[in-house]
């Protein structure tokens, strides 16, 4: 991505208010926040600053544990690489190329893409892969969701070709090895997502020892709610450390439970009470997209390359991304105009 002027500019204050926040956290924050409100444009930057700007304001906010953590505990230089490319790339530079994209394709266009990758056939598929990828950057998106629950070290390669983007990699703490980490360490563009679990504690010492950018995900179904609704998986997830807790819902997980999780969770994270930030991966992915174009755009392709149903859209195999380029896909399945899609 080109170094303008502006660029420059965002990277500077970025670096020196990194430095700021590790010797004051709460003021050092609170001014990078005040400063990013003043400076910002679009559509998600305004909105994203002043709901953090408010919180804030609250001196007891758990959200300054949180941010003290991640800072004393991650390397700086990883913080700054995985923000500029996720907040400035994704979010700013990225939004505004998807909208004017979208005018032009006359489809939607997601921020994020969510894609399952099968290890033992990445080798075969991979050139697909990076095709998507390129063209996902074309088209504005920096944000990538990579689901490698076996040997999740073969995807490192995706982050080593597109130093522009922000990959969250999803994986099991099982696959967290000194040898796994010492490849993954050399990526500051990766933010690793372990599978939560109590017992794996040792998994998460190892990440904090490596200055690695680190969060949970855990998967849901409606014998969980009574721990989401009460709190206690988000406070048990919090004393690991995560900069974000995200929730999953299992297949087939009912539709008012999702929506119940939603709504618990974006409740949760307005009470500020827990030191992590909540993510419910599908509500809050497609609440992001309806800020930056209007409309919600949720796209995920499983193991096999088929678009996930979700949401309603076709079913797997009739969209492929190893058969078919991303732009073809969004305009046939997330047309625009609706009165074309029927």
């Amino acid at each position: 991505m080109e170094n303008s002027m502006s660029r420059i500019l965002v990277q500077m204050t970025v670096k020196n208010a990194l430095e700021s926040i590790k010797e004051d956290p709460e003021r050092g924050v609170r001014n990078l926040v005040d400063m990013a409100l003043q400076f910002s444009n679009g559509r998600f930057q305004p909105y994203f600053f002043s709901t953090m700007q408010t919180m804030l304001q609250n001196e007891k906010s758990s959200y300054y544990n949180l941010i003290r953590n991640v800072v004393s505990r991650t390397d700086t230089e990883r913080l700054y690489t995985f923000g500029m490319n996720l907040g400035y790339n994704g979010c700013t530079i990225g939004a505004g190329r998807i909208r004017d994209n979208e005018q032009k394709l006359g489809c939607n266009i997601p921020w994020t893409i969510s894609v399952q990758i099968d290890a033992e056939r990445f080798e075969e598929k991979e050139n697909r892969y990076q095709t998507m990828l390129r063209e996902g950057e074309k088209l504005g998106i920096y944000t990538w969701m990579l689901f490698c629950m076996e040997q999740p070290w073969k995807a490192l390669n995706l982050a080593d070709k597109h130093p522009d983007s922000a990959f969250c990699l999803f994986c099991n703490p099982e696959d967290i090895t000194s040898r796994f980490l010492d490849e993954a360490s050399g990526y500051n563009n990766l933010m690793l997502v372990l599978r939560y679990d109590e017992t794996s504690a040792g998994k998460y010492t190892l990440l904090r020892k490596r200055g690695m950018l680190y969060s949970v995900w855990y998967q849901y179904n409606q014998k969980d709610m009574e721990a989401i609704i009460n709190g206690d998986l988000f406070y048990s997830a919090g004393q690991i450390y995560p900069a974000f807790t995200a929730l999953i819902p299992e297949q087939g997980c009912a539709d008012e439970i999702r929506q119940l999780v939603f709504q618990t969770v974006t409740q949760h994270r307005k009470e500020q009470i827990y030191s992590t930030i909540l993510w419910d991966f599908y509500g809050d992915n497609r609440f992001i997209d309806t800020i930056i174009s209007n409309d919600a755009c949720s796209v995920c392709f499983d193991k096999t390359g088929s678009l996930y149903c979700w949401d309603g859209v076709p079913a797997p195999g009739r969209h492929n991304l190893f058969q078919s380029e991303l732009t073809d896909i969004l305009t046939s399945v997330y047309p625009k105009n609706q009165e074309a899609a029927e």
